[in-house]
């Protein structure tokens, strides 16, 4: 096929866009160096406004090339459905009374295991805060697993090799812990609705082989730690009790549960959004600050992604068409390391005519790198912001994370090739 000058174009910006997402560092420098304008270099310096910005360079662009009205119609026939829904899922499930819940569960989970309660704890946090991204969507079970870790074991001064340890199992087991539903994890939300990936489908094809790889994992760090968690000093179980009553948590959930149902339908959900901000507003007093900002910056760079995305199908045709399933499960988890993954699945939804062995190669090898990398999977950011300081300098060695993430990513590559 041969591309048009605007999708030569829309090709070299998406590669800016990817080189872009490992220089964020250097805009961050730039916000120091040049204090005048270092709003623009700090914003520059966000991943998930990567491809945000970059794709209002692409309208841009389509504006003088192409022409305001093809421009404008461009952008208006693209489908934003899924970036609305990750922005209103994210900042409900992360609600104050969903992660007093959350918190609840590990709780009572850790306690019914017969081993040190350190140790339980450590391990049902690696393992069931991952799977309740299922239902509590990936970046909620990554900012609470980290603020978790955070509280309990990070702020004692835990060994490097426990900091990169379970950094590494944290950023894996969130990937795969997210496909037991066909809403909690970018880049299945990103597909499901196109290729008609349900609940059955999710937990049939991928959720049972994540859960096995996701115990797997945390038991594994669990097991090698196992001596100096236990050494570790108890600190009192959680403090004082959280004064949040039943029916607000109650109230809380059955909002996430009506933003589900309605996940495909834009104007529904948005509006039981609306409604939640005016009902934490009334009971602020149950209210944490709500991750608007947040839930807002992951949405952008979703929107981004569509529109860049859309520029894409020309080279994706015949170079995806023509991988075999083995070889594309292998290269989507090698490109999820150098751009996020919920970029590589929304890319292959594009191809046109594949069959059901294309798709699940595809979502599988995205789901199996999302750990590797800081920018291979939407919530990364999150939990590097809040454990980055822990870290020696206050800075994540990329490198060393890769190596942290390689035997969980293995662990995953076996769960969704082999079982």
């Amino acid at each position: 096929m041969n591309p048009t000058t605007i999708e030569l174009i829309g090709a070299i910006l998406f590669a800016i866009a990817v080189i872009h997402t490992f220089s964020t560092k250097y805009f961050e420098r730039l916000a120091h160096s040049q204090p005048n304008h270092s709003g623009l270099w700090h914003l520059l310096g966000e991943v998930e406004a990567v491809f945000g910005f970059w794709a209002m360079v692409l309208v841009v662009f389509m504006f003088f090339i192409i022409g305001q009205t093809s421009a404008i119609e461009y952008v208006d026939t693209r489908n934003y459905t899924e970036p609305l829904f990750v922005f209103a899922i994210m900042v409900i499930a992360a609600s104050k009374p969903i992660l007093v819940l959350a918190g609840r569960i590990v709780r009572v989970v850790a306690s019914v295991i017969p081993i040190d309660r350190q140790v339980a704890y450590f391990f049902t946090t690696l393992s069931i805060v991952p799977l309740l991204g299922s239902f509590i969507t990936e970046p909620a079970a990554m900012t609470l697993a980290a603020f978790l870790l955070r509280d309990r074991f990070y702020t004692q001064g835990i060994s490097n090799k426990l900091m990169y340890g379970t950094l590494g199992v944290l950023f894996v087991n969130i990937s795969i812990g997210g496909t037991l539903t066909p809403f909690a994890a970018p880049p299945v939300l990103m597909v499901a609705a196109k290729w008609g990936f349900d609940m059955q489908y999710m937990l049939t094809m991928f959720g049972w082989k994540a859960a096995i790889a996701v115990f797997v994992n945390a038991t594994v760090l669990t097991f090698l730690f196992a001596k100096e968690l236990t050494a570790m000093k108890k600190p009192a179980e959680n403090g004082p009790k959280e004064d949040m009553p039943v029916w607000v948590i109650a109230t809380h959930l059955l909002f996430l549960v009506g933003v589900v149902v309605f996940a495909h339908h834009a104007a529904m959900f948005m509006g039981l959004f609306l409604f939640f901000l005016g009902y934490t507003t009334a009971y602020s007093r149950y209210q944490d600050k709500l991750i608007l900002k947040e839930g807002l910056m992951v949405a952008f760079f979703l929107a981004g992604l569509v529109v860049l995305g859309g520029m894409q199908a020309w080279w994706l045709q015949d170079t995806l068409k023509g991988m075999s399933p083995t070889a594309l499960y292998y290269g989507a988890t090698a490109l999820t390391a150098i751009t996020d993954n919920a970029a590589l699945t929304y890319l292959g939804s594009l191809v046109e005519g594949v069959d059901d062995q294309f798709k699940y190669a595809l979502v599988a090898g995205a789901v199996t790198g999302g750990g590797l990398t800081v920018i291979a999977n939407a919530p990364n950011p999150a939990g590097f912001a809040i454990l980055q300081k822990y870290f020696n300098d206050g800075s994540i060695n990329a490198g060393k994370l890769f190596l942290a993430a390689l035997g969980p990513t293995l662990v995953a590559v076996v769960a969704f090739q082999f079982l």
